[in-house]
C-alpha cells in the first residue's frame, strides 16, 4: 500500500516536471515580440481619440467638402440623364417647345403688368422668409 502512495507521488512530481518543459524565464521578462509591437499597439489604441478630435475640430470644413462633392456628383448625374434624353429622337424638340411655352406663360402672367410684378415679389419674399427665416426678411 505504501508503494502505491509513493508511486503516485512520483507520478505527480513527474507530471509537474514535464509541464515545466525546459528552462524557466524570469516572471517579469516579456517576450521579444511583445516589446517589438508595443509602439504599434500604442498608436492604434490612441487612434480613436485622434480621429474623434480631428472630426470635432474640422467638422464644418469636412461637411462643406462633402456637400461640394455631392453637388458635383449630382450635376454629373443630371447631365448624364439629360444627355440620354437628348439621344431619344423627337423628345429634345418637344422639351424645347415646353420650355418656350412655360417662359411665355411666365412673362405673360408675372412680368407684363406692375401689379403682377408686385405679386411675384411678395411671393418671392414669403418663400425667402420660409427658407431663410423671418428675421432675415427685409421689406
Amino acid at each position: 500500500m505504501e508503494q502505491t502512495t509513493e508511486t503516485q507521488s512520483q507520478q505527480t512530481e513527474a507530471e509537474i516536471n514535464t509541464e515545466a518543459g525546459g528552462e524557466l524565464a524570469p516572471a517579469n521578462t516579456k517576450p521579444q515580440w511583445q516589446e517589438q509591437i508595443k509602439p504599434a499597439v500604442d498608436v492604434f489604441s490612441k487612434l480613436p481619440d485622434y480621429v474623434g478630435q480631428f472630426f470635432a475640430d474640422y467638422q464644418q470644413p469636412l461637411l462643406t467638402l462633402l456637400l461640394i462633392i455631392a453637388a458635383i456628383v449630382t450635376v454629373r448625374v443630371t447631365l448624364a440623364v439629360l444627355g440620354a434624353i437628348n439621344g431619344i429622337p423627337l423628345l429634345s424638340p418637344v422639351f424645347e417647345l415646353v420650355g418656350l411655352g412655360y417662359t411665355a406663360w411666365f412673362v405673360y402672367r408675372y412680368l407684363l403688368r406692375a401689379s403682377t410684378r408686385q405679386e411675384l415679389a411678395s411671393e418671392f419674399n414669403t418663400l425667402k422668409g420660409q427658407v431663410v427665416g423671418k428675421n432675415s426678411q427685409k421689406s
